[in-house]
């Protein structure tokens, strides 16, 4: 939403550990902890992430892993966009400007792009995540169970990518170990991690690339976000995933005759009314966010139809401020 503040709780704050190990420092300077209120009426900054480190290299490499640690939930955030900045070659290289982002990110940032190796490694810990929950709802649970695992085939859906894996050998659990069979090798690949069920971050390593994913609930699979990618996981056997690529998708509301807030906040003043015709331009609202008032403007020629919302209201993001015919 072009970094545009947000509020809330912060239900869940987990920042990465701090100190000095190996020649990188992790440093965190944060007026907040979990429960604590960010509010429109404030400053919306959470923290500020240090790393320092022998070289650049090290040091955005450090900062890559400590926000791969670092957990928020409650608000929107801008660790998305900061994850995939460390890993850009202008800025791994320190060309900078002023004119950065609006350089490299032409049309604003709308999220990591999904390689075909990320979407493979993200498959895989999906994979090792279920397995390890099968062997927990298991009624006769083994620490060595590698009869229904081995040699089985799997389909991993995440977002609109569908990846075959297939499982090579023992499948160890509870502690998991195992080689997969995945698209772009020409051996099996070994995952091994210490995840259990319950936890929020898989740590763990993917043939020889270690990786921090973290893991949200979502309804049916297994919300997964890792360097700028935020994808939902679902692991099924062939057949369901036949089955699954039947089903038609969901259509998306049209909102093209409204007018939302792009950000919470107060409802300063109504610059229209309803039967109005306005141009493209045209201010419509103020809305104050952040101690900023912010001129919300038409987006193009059309009658309003009727406003939603008054003076005073305050608004959360996405609510509806008027509507055109």
């Amino acid at each position: 939403r072009g970094f545009l503040p947000s509020i809330g709780r912060l239900n869940r704050y987990r920042p990465p550990r701090e100190g000095h190990d190996g020649g990188v420092t992790v440093r965190i300077d944060s007026g907040v902890e979990e429960g604590s209120e960010i509010s429109l009426y404030f400053d919306p900054l959470i923290a500020k992430l240090i790393t320092h480190g022998p070289d650049r290299a090290r040091a955005v490499e450090a900062m890559a892993d400590a926000l791969d640690n670092y957990e928020i939930e409650g608000v929107a955030h801008n660790k998305p966009f900061l994850s995939v900045l460390m890993d850009h070659p202008r800025w791994k290289e320190g060309r900078l400007s002023t004119g950065f982002i609006a350089e490299e990110f032409p049309d604003g940032f709308t999220g990591a792009e999904a390689t075909p190796e990320a979407v493979n490694r993200l498959a895989a810990v999906a994979l090792s995540i279920e397995l390890a929950e099968r062997q927990r709802r298991s009624t006769t649970p083994s620490p060595f169970r590698n009869g229904k695992g081995a040699g089985d085939d799997w389909v991993v859906r995440l977002g609109d990518h569908r990846v075959p894996l297939r499982t090579v050998g023992d499948v160890m659990l509870p502690e998991i170990a195992f080689d997969v069979a995945m698209p772009g090798h020409e051996t099996p690949v070994t995952v091994v991690s210490d995840w259990e069920p319950g936890d929020r971050l898989w740590t763990g390593v993917v043939g020889d690339f270690p990786l921090t994913v973290q893991l949200r609930p979502a309804v049916g699979g297994i919300r997964m976000l890792w360097r700028g990618l935020d994808l939902v996981a679902r692991v099924m056997r062939p057949r369901i995933a036949e089955l699954d690529e039947l089903m038609k998708a969901k259509p998306v509301a049209d909102t093209s005759r409204e007018v939302r807030c792009p950000m919470p906040g107060l409802v300063i003043s109504l610059l229209v009314e309803a039967g109005q015709e306005v141009q493209a331009g045209t201010p419509l609202a103020v809305v104050e966010a952040m101690k900023m008032e912010n001129i919300l403007r038409a987006e193009r020629d059309g009658t309003v139809e009727a406003v939603k919302v008054k003076p005073g209201d305050v608004l959360a993001v996405d609510a509806v401020i008027l509507e055109f015919a």
